[in-house]
C-alpha cells in the first residue's frame, strides 16, 4: 500500500516539474527571442511584460497550490492566502509600471537608454 502511495507522489511531482518547466522555457524563449509584434505599448507597458508578468503569476499561483498543499485546505483558506497574495501582487505590478513610467518620462531626455 505504501508503494502506491509514493508512486503517486512520484507522479505528481514529475507532473509539476512538467507544467512548470514548460512555462519557464516559455519565458525564457520569449525573453531571447523578444518578438517585435510585442513591443508595442498595452496598458502601460508592452505585451511582452504583460506575457512575463501574467506567466510569472501562473508560476506562483500553481507553486503555492502544490507546495504548500492548498489542494487539501478548506475552500476559505485556500482563498485568503492565494487571493491575498494575487491582489499584492498585482498591487506592486501596477505601482512599478506607473513609477517605471514616470521615472522613464523624467529621465529620458538626460538618460541614454
Amino acid at each position: 500500500m505504501a508503494h502506491a502511495h509514493d508512486n503517486s507522489n512520484v507522479k505528481r511531482i514529475w507532473i509539476v516539474f512538467g507544467l512548470l518547466s514548460i512555462v519557464t522555457i516559455v519565458e525564457v524563449g520569449l525573453g531571447i527571442v523578444k518578438p517585435d509584434s510585442l513591443h508595442l505599448n498595452g496598458l502601460g507597458t508592452s505585451w511582452l511584460n504583460w506575457i512575463f508578468i501574467i506567466l510569472t503569476l501562473v508560476k506562483a499561483y500553481y507553486i503555492t497550490w502544490t507546495f504548500m498543499h492548498m489542494e487539501g485546505e478548506k475552500t476559505w483558506f485556500r482563498r485568503s492566502v492565494v487571493w491575498t497574495a494575487v491582489f499584492l501582487i498585482i498591487y506592486l505590478v501596477t505601482l512599478l509600471i506607473i513609477e517605471g513610467g514616470y521615472l522613464y518620462d523624467t529621465l529620458s531626455p538626460l538618460v541614454r537608454w
